[in-house]
């Protein structure tokens, strides 16, 4: 009885191994004919901090800061919104930004000169706004715009936001982002 049993026990667990697991999500080929497309194309999108704050100015322009949420309550530059990257899905994307020709400012950690919390410099090669610029490119969002240069948060013309007025403005942007849109 006891060798029926692990003789059983034995071909359940060769069946369950011989059972297809379903692939991965991931298309890492998909990515690199992606990052492919957007090279060129983000090059064009670079913009310089005058040109940053300008669009920031105008009606209906997004200011999208893709840090994690502590960064983002850490400081900001007044304005911006915050999805962190790690939660972008077409829902999300489409829930913050709403339509896809919407024009979004991008920046991250490394267009800052400080190099200290909340934007410690990161990789050159791994810099949020590249993997920000990408996703955002192949969710549908073409009109993106990237800060190209490096600034100084203690610069008042950054508008730095930063300790409790932070944590309200998130806040308050969570509030808003809870309530149904109109588009």
């Amino acid at each position: 009885m006891r060798l029926t049993l692990a003789f059983t026990l034995i071909a359940i667990a060769n069946a369950a191994e011989a059972a297809p697991r379903p692939l991965s999500q991931v298309d890492y080929a998909g990515f690199q004919s992606l990052t492919g497309e957007v090279a060129a194309y983000r090059q064009d999108r670079l913009i310089g901090w005058d040109a940053f704050i300008r669009a920031a100015n105008q009606p209906g322009t997004l200011m999208l800061d893709a840090r994690s949420a502590e960064a983002f309550a850490a400081g900001h530059i007044a304005g911006a919104v915050n999805l962190p990257f790690t939660d972008f899905t077409a829902d999300s994307l489409k829930q913050l930004i709403g339509d896809a020709d919407r024009p979004i400012l991008i920046y991250c950690n490394n267009n800052f000169v400080n190099n200290r919390a909340p934007v410690m410099l990161k990789m050159r090669p791994l810099a949020l706004n590249i993997q920000t610029f990408i996703n955002l490119v192949g969710y549908g969002y073409r009109n993106v715009y990237e800060l190209r240069e490096a600034i100084d948060l203690n610069d008042p013309a950054v508008g730095w936001v930063k300790g409790e007025a932070a944590i309200q403005r998130a806040s308050a942007q969570e509030r808003l982002l809870a309530q149904p849109s109109g588009r």
